[in-house]
């Protein structure tokens, strides 16, 4: 893995959102998105000003620049310095039937309901401020991003460190939901391909057709070569 101080996190934006008086950040990312099975997840971390935010967790960055025995091993510390976070998810059936922006909300919606069930943070939140950060070009939070100001950012997930948390947190849960899909469905390796359309898991769908863990309306191209 390469180590280029540009691939390395910082809170040079988040802190930009600090020094206008705002306490809370809430960085977010979506796992998932691209894969031709299983569920999307969106990951949801948070982060205090007034708490000691300079010693984030060593070896973090955006989930796609760790491997996976990286992202297990720093998954206890970047989720036990993180102030909260939640995964949440959206299935296959969703997916189909909602489209996958309309997902990736529902699954943010979800895991944004986790983080604040309780009732004193809900209320911090709403007085001290809170700015959410997201990864990506656009807000596909929309409207259920219960109120809260929205900054879409294209590499947040590299280059911010409250959205590198949340990457990790969902990329590390959703794998190890597919892992349990495994188990279900042996014959497609998600294990190691985790529903990404890799050579071996294209020619095994072409072998015995898709599972009720596919996307099937995403497998059409596929199926077709």
């Amino acid at each position: 893995m390469s180590s280029k101080p540009s691939q390395l996190p910082s809170l040079s934006f988040e802190n930009s959102f600090f020094a206008t008086g705002t306490r809370f950040i809430i960085g977010i990312d979506e796992v998932g998105r691209g894969s031709i099975a299983g569920p999307v997840a969106v990951g949801v971390a948070l982060l205090d000003n007034q708490r000691d935010l300079q010693s984030w967790p060593a070896k973090l960055k955006d989930s796609k620049l760790l491997s996976e025995k990286t992202r297990e091993e720093i998954y206890p510390s970047v989720s036990s310095w993180v102030s909260g976070w939640a995964v949440g998810m959206a299935s296959v059936q969703e997916i189909e039937t909602k489209g996958i922006v309309e997902s990736l909300s529902i699954a943010g919606a979800r895991a944004l309901e986790q983080l604040i069930r309780d009732p004193a943070l809900k209320q911090a939140l709403s007085l001290d401020g809170v700015q959410i950060i997201l990864d990506g070009s656009h807000n596909w939070l929309g409207p259920k991003a219960m109120g809260f100001p929205v900054m879409a950012k294209t590499k947040a997930d590299r280059d911010c460190v409250s959205v590198a948390c949340a990457s990790v947190l969902a990329k590390v849960i959703r794998d190890r939901h597919m892992l349990e899909i495994h188990e279900e469905h042996p014959e497609y390796g998600l294990a190691s391909n985790k529903g990404y359309a890799s050579e071996s898991h294209i020619q095994a769908l072409k072998a015995i057709g898709p599972s009720p863990v596919h996307r099937l309306s995403w497998l059409t191209k596929i199926l077709a070569r």
